[in-house]
């Protein structure tokens, strides 16, 4: 997970580099492909393999050769000063092994790749203890997302999933849009009666900084709102994200109880670790998640999980962490 998380980090590094996005989806892909396989990188090593990985080619297999033998990598380190976001000394220790399940993915009912069996399966397959369907709702009419009706019909279909998935809780939640007055895309009787409300911002996202601020404060203080989705909207290397008061915002999502996402999708890594260590100083708790579509997607936490460390964010800030009994609590502290 080491070597994957470095290689995730060099990827990050790379897409802000207009001129690097090629070589960044090479780092991306490899981080991913070692997430997904585990291979014996000991021992790939001592036999000059290391190509043998799926995407990895000299170049990459340096630079991981690299890792395996000192702990660490030059390279990263190199682009951590270069791009002026060097280490620091007050990094977190997460250990993936406790993390307990993930909170927001998403399925053929909206835009995913994977039914919702599949996905559950995925999840059982690693261990987790619970997994939280959250496909979109309706405003973006492309994912096909979910209204009422959609809803009921899925909660229907999880009743018979979770049948089949033993040791795994199946949290149905929605992805809800928040809309350009801040208001939300479903209505409150929807809701309320959901196991996770995750708000996130998708479109207008250059809306003028203190109309997106108010957006915002809006959707932070609503009373069946969880969690803030991808809280920039950002993709790295292809379009930027919001801009509003962070600091006033993410004040007021401590105060409602509210957890700000970091979404670990190489494409978004969104909160970026330097917000994500702002919003903790404020008191945010976090959710680590991986915005799977498909269940190979779940590699993108423990590929994505050095954000959080970076950051300084202990596990107890996280709840990811947390066992299901605390995390449905937690969500449901405002209901």
């Amino acid at each position: 997970m080491a070597a994957a998380q470095a290689l995730s980090e060099i990827g990050y590094l790379l897409r802000q580099q207009e001129k690097e996005r090629y070589r960044a989806r090479a780092f991306s892909a490899a981080a991913w492909a070692i997430a997904l396989q585990r291979p014996d990188l000991d021992k790939l090593a001592r036999t000059d393999s290391l190509t043998s990985i799926e995407g990895v080619g000299d170049g990459i297999a340096r630079v991981l050769k690299d890792v395996i033998e000192t702990g660490q990598s030059r390279y990263l380190n190199r682009l951590r000063e270069q791009m002026q976001q060097p280490g620091r000394d007050d990094e977190s220790a997460l250990d993936f092994k406790r993390y307990a399940g993930d909170i927001h993915s998403h399925t053929d009912w909206s835009d995913g790749r994977a039914t919702m069996l599949e996905m559950a399966r995925g999840a059982q397959a690693l261990g987790y203890k619970y997994l939280g369907i959250t496909d979109h709702s309706p405003r973006i009419t492309v994912v096909h997302g979910l209204d009422a009706e959609r809803l009921l019909a899925q909660s229907q279909q999880m009743a018979e999933v979770q049948e089949q998935v033993e040791g795994v809780t199946l949290l149905q939640g929605i992805e809800v849009d928040i809309l350009e007055d801040g208001a939300l895309d479903l209505p409150d009787a929807v809701l309320e009666i959901l196991d996770i409300v995750i708000a996130s911002p998708h479109v207008k996202l250059r809306q003028e900084p203190s109309a997106m601020t108010e957006r915002m404060m809006r959707a932070v203080s609503h009373p069946h709102v969880d969690v803030i989705g991808h809280p920039t909207g950002r993709r790295p290397g292809s379009r930027e994200g919001a801009t509003y008061d962070f600091e006033a915002v993410f004040k007021e999502a401590a105060r409602h109880g509210v957890v700000l996402e970091i979404d670990c999708d190489p494409a978004r890594m969104d909160l970026s670790p330097e917000m994500a260590r702002m919003a903790l100083g404020l008191g945010c708790s976090f959710a680590v998640d991986g915005d799977a579509h498909a269940p190979a997607e779940f590699a993108y936490v423990p590929m994505g999980l050095w954000m959080a460390r970076r950051a300084g964010i202990p596990e107890d800030r996280i709840v990811n962490f947390r066992p299901v009994d605390e995390l449905t609590m937690a969500l449901g502290r405002k209901r």
